[in-house]
């Protein structure tokens, strides 16, 4: 029997009872909770119903040839509508937004692995210890003995293969590689999946890395390499947030540093902290984060702060 069975079961049984559906998926969308959310679509499209997906950003660029689905503001959308509302992944940025606009015979569920998530909800299936809500998902289709067509296990790729930084990070159990295998025989097309996510890089991108890397610096006494990137560095690159996500998991590959953090500015006067390390390290970056407000897991954890990076003789502050 899986871990969250009857979860599970009580999950199906109310999207079959459901005619309006919405997903949720978190703000400045990754692969994880994009391929949770199309993954579900897919499945529930399948079963007659109707349903859409609310974000308070759109579908990422690097992901359009991957799905041409559309994600629609919740600004622009009459949530009283929906009979199920479904947020996946990190569910505490965005899903607390909506949540006092939700009438209380609306039902709602989350499905998440990360951490402490202390939003309520009807149907609660949460879980750290699995690498992905994709990986969640792909149980939740496996205990309800639903089949998984082509489209569905190319979503529930894309999100593993997101969150285990193409299989190399070491929330890859030997449980997770099955399901890849599986997901393979079923069509996903692995090479095109980690091509979008990951090799498929604009020049704007590599430049903005460029400057991340140039500025990075080493902390000997406790082993962190840091970097930041300023609003100015993205508009003078043209390039956009989405590019920022993989250069704390570059930086912690450099020999001798314990983990790595990445300051990031965005438009609305916040800046993005993103923690990263590795299991043989020695590093709880989740402690990190936690001091600043923020959280994720043990190797993976990121904060948000309001101020401003600002360039000092002897280095960057944030005002």
């Amino acid at each position: 029997m899986h871990k969250f069975a009857n979860e599970f079961h009580t999950l199906n049984y109310t999207i079959r009872g459901c005619e309006n559906i919405l997903l949720f998926a978190h703000t400045r969308p990754d692969g994880d909770t994009v391929g949770s959310v199309l993954a579900l679509r897919e499945y529930i499209q399948l079963l007659g119903k109707n349903v859409d997906i609310a974000c308070f950003d759109p579908l990422p660029d690097y992901l359009a040839t991957l799905s041409s689905a559309t994600f629609i503001h919740p600004d622009k959308i009459d949530l009283t509508k929906y009979k199920l509302i479904i947020a996946t992944d990190s569910v505490e940025r965005g899903f607390e937004k909506i949540l006092p606009q939700i009438d209380k015979k609306q039902i709602t569920a989350i499905i998440d692995h990360h951490p402490d998530i202390t939003i309520f909800a009807d149907i609660k299936i949460v879980d750290p210890a699995y690498s992905s809500v994709c990986e969640m998902i792909y149980e939740f289709f496996i205990s309800n003995k639903i089949e998984i067509a082509r489209e569905t296990s190319t979503f529930l790729m894309l999100g593993i293969i997101a969150d285990t930084g193409i299989l190399q990070h070491s929330n890859t159990t030997s449980h997770v590689l099955g399901i890849i295998s599986e997901l393979m025989k079923k069509g996903a097309p692995m090479a095109k999946i980690v091509n979008a996510t990951f090799n498929s890089k604009k020049i704007s991108t590599l430049k903005l890395w460029g400057r991340a890397f140039e500025r990075a610096r080493i902390n000997q006494e406790n082993g962190m390499i840091t970097s930041v990137l300023t609003m100015e560095d993205i508009k003078e690159f043209g390039a956009t947030t989405e590019d920022i996500a993989q250069v704390a998991t570059i930086l912690n590959t450099v020999p001798g540093t314990k983990f790595s953090l990445v300051l990031s500015e965005r438009e609305d006067g916040m800046i993005k902290g993103s923690l990263r390390s590795e299991k043989y390290k020695g590093v709880n970056v989740s402690k990190l984060a936690a001091q600043f407000g923020g959280g994720g897991h043990e190797l993976a954890s990121g904060f948000e702060i309001k101020g401003k990076i600002v360039e000092t003789e002897n280095g960057w502050k944030i005002e």
